[in-house]
């Protein structure tokens, strides 16, 4: 790589020159710092050093260095030598691990260099010299949300900032001047009623191309993330760690690497974005909201589970009985059908937390397990809640006929006992099929789950299949807000693409059970003849009951 004369190469490093920094204190124009330099760590990493400083100057001396100064560029005589990147943990005094400006510009950093004597970190007592942690501002979301994805957060190596974020629009303030080096910018991984953003400092800027933060956002490599000007409300000094309170802006561009040693996008390009809409409508009040949300495989569904989980905290309550329904449909580009949701969760602690997952965890396993590219286009969801446990117990179910003849009317019940002993009776109807043989016939009455166990819908594996295929059959899996009832034969069976074939040969059942598109029918064993789905509107049902009718000759 040839540098240019505003570059000031790692071999060129001297200990004991004094360089300034550029960093935003305050608003949006940056502000200058004085640094010092204490020698060149060496492989602190895989080909990875580190220059060692003394920073001095503005509030750094009560405040250290602070999360969201990452990617603050430093300059010795007017040349750029790299970025502010790391700090010790609770040291008193803010000295910084500066990233090489080479490393953050090339993907191969050059070998290891020895232009100043390496500084040894048992200098330091024993103590860590690690990433300055990222912040991550939630606006419109819940305290409890926060607190509750707060460790998943943590081991992404972001550090959620409770209760802090907002849009620079509403604060007001700040200059529209053009970014550059030392200004902050958020990386907006959701945008719109509820916003997360990922705060840092731009390094340098060539041309249209944006260097930032000296170390890694996620680690994504290639990445789509929409990325908006930031502005500093005020800082926040702290014994473990400061940081500063800042609220994001107008959107500028995409990020569109996400390395080791930086993060760099493009200001010309625009990221592109899932919009997604939420209804809530509970029994304390109803409440939409409006956002874009990066799109990513494994980022996406947790973004999304977050989102839905704040939502329904913000409108209901999430602590005591409760019933969560959660339906709606995802939809994707290139022809593939929509994604069907239909979750409902009863419980008395935590409905709101499992309900939220369990309505993400097949958009996780269609976008993880696929093998062909999925592209988001939109997600409409609605959310109804209630504050009841409404969890009804299959307790019971008959015939009105025990034994029955080719062409007979059957009429069959299931009775089912909710809470505080209170019963529902649903009905289906069955009319024998002329042809039908002799012989004893089994009525299952069965909740959603033992239903998709019984024909293997549960037990299916994403990984390595087409999205058509893994779409098709996740639509097909039951709701568990009804009650369903299958008659069938036990006799051996194999499913074909969702349909039973009873009493085939010996060696064709062996061949076709091989496949994995088609596989033994098991659990409720057996060819089915018929079922029926009987709804039960914002409720769960669970259980399962047998019995049997004889088929006379």
């Amino acid at each position: 790589m040839l540098f240019g004369q505003g570059i000031l190469p790692l071999s060129e490093v001297r200990t004991g020159q004094l360089g300034t920094g550029k960093t935003v204190f305050q608003g949006s124009d940056p502000q200058d710092f004085q640094v010092e330099i204490l020698g060149v760590l060496e492989n602190i990493g895989p080909r990875q050093n580190i220059i060692l400083a003394r920073l001095s100057g503005g509030p750094l001396e009560k405040t250290g260095v602070m999360q969201g100064m990452s990617g603050s560029p430093v300059y010795i005589d007017g040349k750029l030598v790299g970025a502010v990147a790391l700090a010790f943990p609770f040291s008193k005094d803010p000295i910084a691990g500066i990233r090489p400006i080479e490393e953050m510009l090339d993907s191969n950093p050059p070998r290891a260099v020895a232009a100043a004597p390496v500084a040894k970190l048992d200098g330091f007592g024993g103590a860590k010299l690690v990433e300055v942690a990222t912040p991550v501002s939630f606006s419109g979301f819940t305290r409890r949300a926060v607190e509750h994805f707060a460790p998943e957060w943590r081991k992404l190596g972001l550090e959620p900032l409770q209760g802090i974020g907002g849009r620079a629009s509403v604060a007001g303030r700040g200059s529209q001047r053009p970014l550059e080096p030392g200004s902050m910018l958020s990386v907006q991984l959701i945008s719109g009623d509820l916003s997360v953003g990922a705060d840092g400092t731009v390094t340098m800027i060539d041309g249209s191309r944006v260097y930032a933060f000296g170390h890694r956002l996620l680690g994504l490599g290639s990445a789509e993330l929409p990325f908006s000007r930031s502005e500093v409300i005020t800082l926040l000094p702290s014994l473990s760690s400061s940081f500063k309170i800042s609220a994001g802006g107008e959107l500028l561009g995409t990020i569109t690497q996400d390395g080791n040693a930086a993060i760099s996008g493009d200001l010309r390009r625009r990221a592109a974005t899932v919009p997604v809409k939420i209804d809530v409508a509970g029994a304390q009040r109803k409440a939409s909201y409006r956002m874009d949300v990066i799109s990513h495989p494994v980022l996406t569904p947790f973004l999304l589970q977050m989102a839905l989980f704040s939502a329904i905290d913000g409108t209901e309550r999430t602590l005591g009985s409760s019933t969560v329904s959660i339906s709606g449909e995802i939809r994707f580009d290139g022809g593939l059908p929509p994604l069907k949701i239909h979750q409902s969760i009863a419980g008395d602690f935590n409905a709101p937390v499992i309900a939220s997952l369990a309505s993400t965890s097949p958009l996780a396993l269609l976008l993880q397990g696929a093998s062909d590219p999925v592209r988001l286009s939109g997600i409409d969801l609605t959310v109804t809640a209630a504050e009841t446990r409404r969890l009804w117990q299959i307790e019971h179910v008959s015939s009105s006929r025990k034994q029955v003849r080719a062409g007979d009317p059957v009429r069959i019940s299931v009775v089912l006992t909710g809470a505080g002993g209170k019963e529902a009776v649903l009905h289906a109807d069955y009319s024998v099929p002329v042809g039908t043989p002799a012989g004893m016939l089994s009525i299952t009455a069965a909740d959603a789950i033992n239903m998709n166990l019984a024909d293997n819908r549960l037990g299916f594996s994403a990984f390595g299949r087409p999205a058509r295929q893994i779409l098709d059959q996740m639509n097909d899996l039951r709701p568990n807000s009804s009650a369903w009832v299958r008659i069938w034969r036990p006799e051996p069976t194999v499913q074909v693409g969702g349909t039973d074939y009873p009493n085939l040969p010996a060696g064709l059942t062996l061949l076709l059970s091989r496949e994995p598109s088609q596989i033994p029918a098991t659990a409720l064993g057996g060819s089915k003849l018929f079922e029926a789905e009987m709804p039960f509107p914002d409720a769960v049902v669970a259980g399962l009951k047998t019995i049997q009718m004889e088929v006379l000759p």
